[in-house]
This record gives C-alpha cells, sequence and structure tokens, in this order.
C-alpha cells in the first residue's frame, strides 16, 4: 500500500515541492521517516500518531515507512506533519482523497489534531503557484500571510478532520478571498508623523535627501536631540513599497516566523536591533545559515542606535551587504544568499558623555576618550555613509512653539517626484534609486555645471575625500538635483553635498 502527498519545503527565501511517500508493509508497528529529517522533523511520529487517533482514525497495525522527496535535500521544521498525517490515511485506504496530485498541503499538527502555523508559508505557497499547482491548504494563522498571492486556491484548515472531509470532499473548506497588494496598502497607518519633530530644520532637510535617492545616513550629536525619533520617521516619507518588493520583504520575514499572523508587509521595515547584537544576528548565520538584520531591513531601514557602541567585527561585517545589496551566510550545512539592499541609518553620539561640543553642557571626557571612542568607526565604513550630520539640541522656543510643522505627506511628494525622475532615468539600467549607481552610471548621469567642477575639485583636494568618497557626493548631489527638478548638477547641489561630508573631517580627521 503505497500514497503521497505534496507539500512545499524552504530554501533560503524559496520553496521547492516536497513529496510525503508513505508505504504500509508487514512488519512491527512502527513510522520510520527517511529523507534528511532533521530533529524536528523525526518528532513528527509521534505528534502524526497522536493527531490520526485524536482525530478519530486509527494508525497502522503495521511498519509504515516515509520517505521525504528529494532525499538529498535536509528537511527542517514540523510543516511536514500534515501531509505524513494524510498520506498515511490514504495508505492506509482510511482516506480516498478526490484529486490530492494538485494540492499542496502543510501545517505543524497538535497532538489533538489542530494545525498550527509553520514558518515560510509566503515562498512556499509563491513557488507552489509559478509550479502550476491548483489549491494550497494551510493552517488558518498562516492564511492573512498570502493573501495577496494570486493564480491559486488558498483554504485555512483549523483541524486534521477538515483537511480530510475536504479532500473527500465530505465537506468542502471555504476558499480564502484574496485581495490585491492595493487594498492592503489603502489600509496602511504610520504611527509616527514627521510633523511630531520640533525644530531640526537641517536634519530633516538631510533625512528628505537620503531618502529621495536611497542614500546611507549617520547623525551625530548630544542625547535626547531628536535623532531616534528623526529615524523612525524615516518610513513614513518613503514611496511606498511596490507589490514585488513587498514579496521580496515579507518572504524574508516569513522564514523566520516573525510574521506571527500578520499579512503581507505594507510598511517598509524599521529594524533597530540592539548595539550588544551579535555577527551573525546582523548579517545572518547560525547552524541554519538564517537572514539576519540587514536582511529582514530589504527595502526599508537598517537603523543602528548607538552606532559606537557597536563591537568593530559586527560593524566591520556589515561592509559587504550594505556594498553589494546581498548578504552572503556560509556555514559547513548551508550556504545562502539574502538580499540585503536597505538604507542604513545610524545615530551616535560624538563622545562617551554625549555632550563634546555642545553648546549646553560642558563635556567632561579627555581628548583620549573621544578619541578612543571615535575610532571605534572605521574609515571604510565610514566612507560607505552617504550623508553625515550634526544634529544639536533644540532651544526651549522651538519646543514649545505651537505652529503646524511640515508632515510627513507634504515631504512625501517631493520624495516620490524625486524617485519619479529615477525611475525613468534608470528604466533600462535594472536599478531604482542614485544611490545604486555604479561607476558607469556616475559617470553617465551625474553631469556637473561649469561653476560645481571647480568647486568639488577643491572640496576634494582639501578635505583628502577619497574615490569613494568622491562618487558618493556624485549621488547625492543627483539627487539633490532631482529634488528640485533640474537635469545638470549645479555648484549649489554641489555644495549642499560637500556639507554632507563634513563631519569625517570634524570629528575624524585628527
Amino acid at each position: 500500500m503505497l500514497a503521497k502527498a505534496l507539500s512545499y519545503g524552504v530554501n533560503g527565501v524559496d520553496g521547492y515541492p516536497v513529496y510525503a511517500e508513505v508505504f504500509i508493509s508487514g512488519g512491527l508497528p512502527s513510522l520510520d521517516i527517511v529523507g534528511l529529517p532533521d530533529t524536528a522533523v523525526k518528532e513528527s511520529r509521534d505528534r502524526v500518531r497522536a493527531a490520526i487517533m485524536n482525530t478519530g482514525f486509527a494508525m497502522p497495525i503495521s511498519r509504515v515507512t516515509v520517505n521525504l522527496s528529494p532525499a538529498d535535500i535536509k528537511k527542517e521544521g514540523p510543516s511536514y506533519d500534515l501531509p505524513i498525517a494524510v498520506a498515511v490515511l490514504v495508505a492506509n485506504n482510511q482516506v480516498i482523497p478526490e484529486s490530492p496530485e494538485d494540492t499542496v498541503l502543510f501545517g505543524e499538527l497538535s497532538l489533538d489534531g489542530t494545525l498550527q502555523p509553520v514558518k515560510g508559508a509566503l515562498p512556499m505557497v509563491i513557488s507552489a503557484r509559478q509550479e502550476g499547482m491548483k489549491s494550497v491548504i494551510l493552517p488558518k494563522q498562516n492564511a492573512r500571510e498570502v493573501i495577496t498571492v494570486q493564480g491559486i486556491s488558498v483554504y485555512p484548515a483549523e483541524t486534521l478532520r477538515e483537511v480530510i472531509y475536504h479532500l473527500t470532499g465530505r465537506e468542502k473548506l471555504p476558499r480564502q478571498q484574496q485581495k490585491s497588494y492595493q487594498e492592503c496598502l489603502d489600509n496602511t497607518v504610520f504611527p509616527v508623523d514627521m510633523a511630531d519633530v520640533r525644530g531640526q530644520v537641517g536634519a530633516k532637510r538631510a533625512v528628505e535627501v537620503a531618502c529621495a535617492g536611497g542614500h546611507n545616513l549617520i547623525m551625530i550629536g548630544v542625547p535626547g536631540a531628536g535623532k531616534t525619533m528623526l529615524a523612525r520617521c524615516i518610513p513614513t516619507i518613503l514611496p511606498p513599497m511596490t507589490y514585488q518588493e513587498a514579496l521580496e520583504t515579507t518572504r524574508i520575514h516569513s522564514i523566520t516566523g516573525a510574521l506571527r499572523g500578520q499579512g503581507m508587509l505594507t510598511l517598509r521595515p524599521f529594524r533597530s536591533p540592539h548595539h550588544s547584537a551579535s555577527v551573525p544576528s546582523l548579517v545572518g548565520g547560525g547552524s541554519k545559515a538564517g537572514p539576519g538584520e540587514v536582511s529582514l531591513a530589504h527595502n526599508g531601514v537598517l537603523f543602528l542606535d548607538e552606532l559606537a557602541e557597536f563591537t568593530k567585527q559586527a560593524l566591520e561585517a556589515l561592509r559587504q551587504p550594505l556594498e553589494d545589496g546581498v548578504a552572503s551566510v556560509t556555514r559547513v550545512s548551508a550556504k545562502m544568499n539574502y538580499p540585503s539592499r536597505c538604507m542604513l541609518v545610524a545615530s551616535m553620539n560624538p563622545c562617551p558623555c554625549g555632550y563634546h561640543g555642545s553648546k549646553t553642557k560642558k563635556c567632561r571626557c579627555s581628548s583620549h576618550d573621544i578619541r578612543r571612542y571615535l575610532d571605534r568607526i572605521s574609515g571604510p565604513l565610514l566612507d560607505r555613509v552617504d550623508i553625515q550630520i550634526e544634529v544639536d539640541s533644540v532651544p526651549v522656543e522651538e519646543i514649545r512653539h505651537t505652529g503646524t510643522a511640515e508632515s510627513s505627506a507634504d515631504i512625501l511628494k517631493r520624495v516620490q517626484a524625486a524617485r519619479e525622475r529615477q525611475l525613468q532615468r534608470f528604466a533600462k539600467e535594472g536599478i531604482h534609486s542614485n544611490a545604486q549607481m555604479d561607476a558607469k552610471q556616475v559617470k553617465r548621469y551625474c553631469v556637473l555645471d561649469t561653476g560645481a567642477e571647480p568647486l568639488l575639485t577643491m572640496a576634494v583636494r582639501s578635505n583628502h575625500i577619497s574615490m569613494r568618497g568622491y562618487t558618493r557626493i556624485l549621488k547625492v548631489a543627483r539627487t539633490i538635483t532631482d529634488l528640485r527638478g533640474g537635469d545638470v548638477i549645479g555648484s549649489n547641489d554641489i555644495a549642499e553635498a560637500i556639507q554632507y561630508r563634513s563631519l569625517d573631517q570634524k570629528y575624524w580627521s585628527s
């Protein structure tokens, strides 16, 4: 007696088909699982046995062999419980399904037969649809996660009994009504707004430029000046994610189990790891080579508060993912590439006490303490930050000011207009923003007028700016030009872009 049920596994951020093949033969009662199962898969023997019996069916009083094919890929997690249970019942002639060959099954089983959510539902459903599968049965808690996937019928289920009744035609599960991405996008609500930030006009302008071009940003200033609040407002002035971006981002969150019943992500991710974060937690790793914070921030913002408190090893590990937009995670048992194209936003104090250069409070740090503190940020990492700004404390008059500040919606209009210019410019280039330009594209699209060239040359020589820094000044200037709707980079655009590279001279040159 042989039967099989179709399921899906996850490899990186992609799904792949897995067949749960069950063969019942003579011999002492047992249930053996082969096909490179991990511990969670091996333990499904007891979950499946209890779930079948508590659902009102009987386990075969024979030897049961379960093969998870393909057998050369390691199977991880409890998502194969449901297809194994169904295949056992079919092989034992207790269940005769109507058309199981084009139905995908996955879900963890409780001992009473209740279905529990699993990680990676979205990449599995997307891959199943791409390979022509007609329907998928999954735990009800995973249903919202896949609500925007079109072209495949989704049937949320709560128990093993409901799945069996559906497959046999006895009682069909209600089909989930899928939504368009625009419907989900229309319900987006931001918890913060730029209008809530008092003062900091110069800092807001720098943040706007960074968002308009997708540039990395660092803010240096005294404690309580509003650096963290400014950073948390950045997603509110970034253009809404496209459907493709939302799929990419949600897939990464899905495989980590971070969604926890959420639907498709419509807000750009804002990841703010603690400064005690390790290298694997930032760039990815662990025994299963999972994604890190830089990949969870894909298409969004990676905010590193108290930058100088991170370990130097962790910060240096971010250099490659930030430059390439891909985090390569290699372990003995796995090698994965996770997308990591995000905005790096960092904030830090100018010294250990936080008040070096403050106009309101005296610094109590020695010059040696300040130098040692700042040296935690390496030159190569600082070179990858396009915009550097200083954020000072806000005068009490501005804090008490009751006038209406510019809202995120107003700033977003300018940012979107600049991004539209970039999308048209790079329509055939395979990139989306000025920050993604390579050397050839910088040469082609960053054309300076006659007044801007000598100004840039003088700044590079006097400030000892590196080749990477020179290129990044041009990228930022291109964004400033886009914000004003111009075609050729002018001297004012270059002057503003140079201004955003001045803090390394102030804090790190001596």
